[in-house]
């Protein structure tokens, strides 16, 4: 059951009642990933917490919508709609080139006195390491290639030739996104940064994932888990435990 949303925001699970005290936890997908990713953390935090996510555009329901291939753009377009949502107090979560995202909303609503309270950034190195990255400009083949590395991605999907009809163009347009975007030297945010991450991910290091610390003037904490790029499938308990440990302390 889908409850209360907007065109970019999903809520699962329908709300708690208190309006003050209840943090709102908004979740942001990977590259090629959809809201609907976050229904089991929803399932799961809710009614703790006001679960929602991002529902990026050219996927699912928005599959006829242009995707945006433009982190700053993108940022953009979510903080507006997540502005809204500050009346009560609010954390982030995200994932892969979610966590990036979710990163430039925080910036952006920083400068409104609206910044969340704090940022879980899972699966992605910080804003500040580049890598040289081209898969975005290859073919279809070798972009289902990446995403068959990263695992995560159900294989049938990816071989079904009409289904990938309809993933390619979220997936171009967020690799384009991700792999073209570049941090604002010196970028941090005020809130703490809490960093998951695998040991074993291909796209981030430990010593990449501990970089985030660079990007906060407030507390900065990191765990590694076993696994790749998807590492919180396998971990889920884990994760949800961090997310409801840290939380509390971040209102504190």
């Amino acid at each position: 059951m889908i409850t209360e949303t907007g065109t970019w925001v999903r809520r699962f699970f329908a709300a708690p009642d208190s309006r003050e005290s209840t943090t709102r936890l908004i979740c942001f997908p990977h590259a090629g990933g959809s809201a609907s990713y976050f229904h089991p953390v929803a399932k799961q935090l809710t009614p703790r917490f006001d679960v929602l996510a991002i529902q990026y555009p050219g996927r699912q329901e928005r599959r006829h919508e242009p995707c945006i291939d433009d982190i700053g753009e993108l940022a953009d377009r979510v903080t507006a709609e997540i502005v809204p949502l500050a009346d009560r107090p609010m954390a982030f979560f995200g994932h892969s080139m979610g966590a990036v995202v979710a990163f430039e909303v925080a910036r952006r609503l920083m400068e409104r006195d609206l910044a969340p309270r704090v940022l879980f950034a899972s699966g992605r190195r910080a804003p500040s390491c580049v890598r040289v990255e081209t898969v975005h400009k290859e073919g279809d083949q070798a972009l289902l290639a990446e995403v068959r590395r990263l695992g995560g991605t159900d294989v049938r999907m990816l071989a079904d030739p009409e289904l990938q009809s309809m993933i390619l163009p979220s997936l171009r347009g967020d690799y384009t996104a991700i792999m073209t975007y570049r941090c604002t030297p010196g970028a941090r945010i005020d809130a703490p940064i809490v960093v998951l991450t695998g040991d074993r991910d291909p796209h981030v290091t430990t010593d990449e994932a501990a970089r985030w610390k660079e990007h906060t003037s407030g507390a900065f904490d990191l765990h590694v888990f076993r696994g790749g790029h998807f590492y919180l499938n396998d971990h889920a308990a884990a994760v949800m435990r961090t997310i409801t440990e840290n939380i509390p302390a971040a209102q504190a």
